[in-house]
């Protein structure tokens, strides 16, 4: 099968170029001129294509002789205008759903999040979770409204859209998040609202990959949105003890109640908005929900109409994840201090 992978330069995005690569797939990448791509590039049945995915040109171009589309590619972060996500989650999902209309395509995977879901406790939410019609943030409103436009595509264009929704995504190649919770842990600056005990809905990169899998694989996909999930109870305690554990850093101790989180969060929020800041603060919404909210939800639609069922437990991925980390990072604070 011939694939169009786009976000391919991010972290599930490579992971996902990989493995269509393992199984001996050709893929087209779409990348902005400026993307990191040389891991892939030069391997054989790799085409790059060169562009933005909101230049129906470039797009088309990436589109030809292609079977399926694996759109990976998204604006993330926990600040910043609406307007901003909106133009690259949305307006070009548009351009690249536009573009797919009549190819014939086999499946449209659309890589959207859990974050898509109201900004509360879950426990156990399932896909028949009403989605908000409005967010706190830029990220998350614009998941929501691509989420509904993909959709929208299926049902009056035919276009074969499945739409997955995984959790907060961990593994080797992670970039971004692990490494900020780690220098979090080395200034002692983690904080459990609400004491800890709350469930963060992980999933291991590999195991999220093999749904991508599943849904490509699965004609009864089409049309239909999943939660995945490693589908294993992990609190944020259990998950950031054990990278302290293993990176030989302190536990946090510290247990603030989560109505004195939520109301520092909101002082902080309204100031940096106040001064027009371009800098997320240190206490926003988005890090609260992700440390302070019982983030559970159900994948058993998943699990039934995909066949989805993680191979790789917490303890494994998470002793994967943290011997990949160790050696792509110093191991002390000055080093880390120094190649910033």
């Amino acid at each position: 099968m011939r694939i169009l992978i786009t976000g391919a330069s991010g972290f599930v995005g490579t992971h996902v170029a990989e493995a269509c690569l393992r199984r001996g797939w050709p893929i087209h990448l779409l990348a902005r001129s400026a993307s990191y791509l040389r891991h892939l590039e030069n391997q054989p049945g790799v085409s790059v294509f060169r562009g933005e995915l909101h230049d129906p040109a470039a797009v088309n171009g990436a589109l030809a002789d292609v079977e399926a589309v694996i759109h990976c590619a998204a604006k993330v972060g926990d600040w910043g205008p609406v307007s901003d996500y909106r133009r690259a989650n949305v307006e070009s999902l548009r351009v690249l759903l536009t573009s797919c209309k009549g190819l014939g395509l086999s499946r449209f995977i659309h890589m959207s999040s859990l974050g898509v879901y109201p900004a509360r406790h879950h426990f156990g939410s399932d896909e028949s979770t009403p989605l908000p019609r409005k967010h706190r943030d830029g990220y998350t409103q614009s998941k929501v409204e691509s989420d509904r436009l993909a959709l929208q595509f299926h049902r009056d264009f035919g276009v074969p859209v499945v739409v997955l929704r995984p959790g907060f995504v961990y593994g080797p190649g992670d970039r971004t998040v692990m490494p900020r919770i780690i220098d979090n842990l080395r200034i002692d600056f983690v904080r459990y609202p609400g004491g800890g005990q709350q469930a963060l809905n992980t999933i291991f990169v590999r195991n999220l990959v093999d749904a991508v899998f599943l849904a490509l694989e699965r004609e009864n996909a089409v049309g239909q949105a999943y939660n995945l999930t490693d589908g294993e109870y992990v609190s944020k305690r259990r998950f950031i003890e054990t990278i302290a554990d293993t990176l030989d850093l302190s536990r946090p101790t510290r247990t603030p109640p989560l109505w004195f989180a939520r109301m520092i969060t909101w002082c902080y929020e309204k100031l940096y908005k106040m001064v027009g800041a371009k800098e997320a603060p240190a206490y926003n919404f988005a890090r609260l929900k992700f440390m302070g909210l019982n983030l559970e939800f159900s994948i058993e639609k998943a699990r039934a109409e995909l066949g989805y069922r993680p191979r790789v437990n917490f303890d494994d991925a998470m002793a994967e994840t943290l011997a990949w980390y160790r050696t792509q990072v110093p191991a002390t604070p000055e080093a880390v201090e120094a190649s910033v």
